[in-house]
């Protein structure tokens, strides 16, 4: 009974050899611009964009990065009635973000990326439950797009001007 114990638990170890863990480097859960970065948006004002911002990039303690990101939106109607009002529409929001290397004052990355959501409207004039639902569609969005741009970024050599 012994050995057949040690033998499962010998197999078992040797089983599990070439186990790789998916955050074995650090570079991955790093983002090369916090702390380092003053943000400035324009275009499109997002009220909660503001509050979203420090999570990812931290407040500034070296003056090292400028980005600005602006944002541009798009609505399109996707679906419409017979009495022309609007039962399906689409946002298109665009964000535009350009990262310059302070010390060089050249731009070392420039990316558009491009988040989407679609929204079916209840009723003309003030609905809490679209209203709601269209807030949360855009904190879902712009954390998204804020996510793909940081992993975006991870990978590039942003010492070097483009």
């Amino acid at each position: 009974m012994k050995r057949l114990f040690f033998v499962t638990i010998f197999i078992f170890i040797i089983s599990c050899g070439d186990i790789d863990f998916v955050y074995k480097e650090d570079k991955n859960l790093i983002n090369p611009l916090y702390e380092k970065t003053e943000v400035s948006t324009s275009g499109l004002d997002i009220n909660f964009m503001n509050s979203y911002l420090p999570m990812f990039f931290g407040n500034k303690k070296e003056d090292r990065f400028s980005l600005i990101i602006k944002i541009e939106q798009d609505k399109i109607k996707r679906s419409v009635e017979t009495n022309q009002a609007t039962s399906k529409l689409r946002y298109e929001l665009k964000f535009i973000y350009t990262l310059i290397l302070n010390e060089k004052k050249c731009v070392t990355f420039d990316k558009e990326l491009v988040s989407h959501f679609s929204i079916i409207p209840k009723s003309s004039g003030y609905n809490y439950g679209t209203d709601s639902s269209l807030e949360k569609k855009y904190q879902l969005a712009v954390t998204e797009n804020l996510n793909r741009f940081v992993s975006i970024i991870t990978d590039k050599d942003l010492n070097n001007c483009s």
